[in-house]
C-alpha cells in the first residue's frame, strides 16, 4: 500500500539514522522507497529540508505528493531549503495535493515541535512491523498514512454550490428587465471563472497523480530490472 510516513525524532541525527534506515529496507525488499527527506523545525515554527539530495523517480519532490506535505509541515512562513536539499518547496501547499487528512497532518505537526526533526518519505510497503520495528529502535515515534485517490474538485460541495448559484442567477437573468440584466451577467461571468479555475484545478491535480503512478511504476521495474542483472 502506498503510504506517506513521517518518523518525528528528538534529535536531528536519528533522523539521518532513520532515513538510512529505510535506504536499508527498501534494499533488503521488506519496503520501496520512492523519495526521502529530512526536515527540522525551526523555533520560529518553519521547516528546514536537511537531507533530499537523493535521486527520485520522479525529479525533484516539487510537485509531489510528498513535496506537498513537506510544503504544509512549514506552516503559513513555509520551508527554508537546506543547502544539501537540492530543491524547492513552496508554502503553499494544499491538503488536496498531499493527498492526506487534516487529521494526520495535525497530529504530525503537534508532534514536531521546534528542535525535533523528521525522515519524510513516500514509500509502498505489505506490512507495518518492519518500519516500526527499526524506528521504535531508533527513538522515532511513527506516523503513517495511506496515500487517497485525488478528489474531483469537479463534484466538491464547493463546486456544487457553484453550479447551483449559476443556475438561479440564470433564471433569474432571463426574467430580469433590462437594467438588471447587465448585473446580473456580471456577476454570472465572474462565477463562471470561478467554476473554470476549479475544474481546471481539478485536472491538474489529477494529471500530477498519474504521472507519479506511472513514474513508481517505470522506478519498480527499473529496480526488478537491476535486481535480476545481479543474480548468479
Amino acid at each position: 500500500m502506498n503510504r506517506m510516513l513521517v518518523v518525528v525524532f528528538d534529535k536531528e541525527a536519528k533522523a539521518y539514522e532513520g532515513k538510512q534506515a529505510l535506504v536499508a529496507l527498501d534494499l533488503e525488499g521488506s519496503i520501496s522507497l520512492y523519495a526521502s527527506a529530512v526536515v527540522a523545525k525551526n523555533s520560529d515554527g518553519t521547516a528546514t529540508v536537511k537531507q533530499g539530495n537523493e535521486p527520485a523517480p520522479f525529479g525533484t519532490l516539487v510537485g509531489t505528493t510528498l513535496g506537498s506535505l513537506i510544503g504544509l509541515l512549514g506552516g503559513p512562513t513555509g520551508v527554508a531549503i537546506g543547502a544539501a536539499a537540492g530543491m524547492t518547496v513552496g508554502a503553499a501547499s494544499d491538503v488536496d495535493d498531499a493527498r492526506i487528512g487534516d487529521d494526520f497532518l495535525d497530529d504530525v505537526k503537534k508532534a514536531l515541535t521546534p528542535g525535533k526533526a523528521a525522515v519524510v518519505a513516500d514509500i509502498d510497503e505489505e506490512w507495518t512491523t518492519p518500519v516500526d520495528t527499526r524506528m521504535e529502535k531508533l527513538g522515532g515515534a511513527v506516523y503513517r498514512r495511506a496515500v487517497s485517490a485525488v478528489r474531483d474538485i469537479a463534484n466538491d460541495e464547493d463546486t456544487a454550490a457553484i453550479k447551483a448559484d449559476i443556475a438561479e442567477m440564470k433564471a433569474e437573468h432571463a426574467q430580469a428587465h433590462a437594467e438588471r440584466k447587465a448585473k446580473l451577467l456580471e456577476r454570472l461571468n465572474q462565477l463562471d471563472s470561478k467554476l473554470q479555475a476549479r475544474l481546471q484545478k481539478a485536472k491538474e491535480q489529477r494529471q500530477r497523480a498519474e504521472g507519479a503512478s506511472q513514474a513508481k511504476v517505470a522506478f519498480l521495474k527499473a529496480k526488478a530490472t537491476a535486481a535480476r542483472a545481479k543474480a548468479p
